[in-house]
């Protein structure tokens, strides 16, 4: 599984720092998108997806 970014996001930049695969990026300025083929929702570098814990607005969900 991967996880991604909803359209609530405000592109604050918060969770791109707390990803150790550098899956998060800009997207089209609006909001930060995660690259689902790299993203390995934080196993193996931590106990749960920091970039969720991290977030100020919880847009960041399990892709489905």
């Amino acid at each position: 599984m991967s996880m991604k970014i909803l359209e609530e996001c405000i592109a604050c930049g918060a969770c791109m720092p707390e990803c150790p695969t550098e899956s998060i990026s800009e997207g089209d300025g609006i909001l930060y998108v995660i690259d689902q083929a790299t993203c390995v929702e934080c196993v193996g570098h931590n106990d749960s997806p920091k970039c969720v814990s991290v977030c100020p607005v919880e847009c960041i969900v399990k892709a489905e």
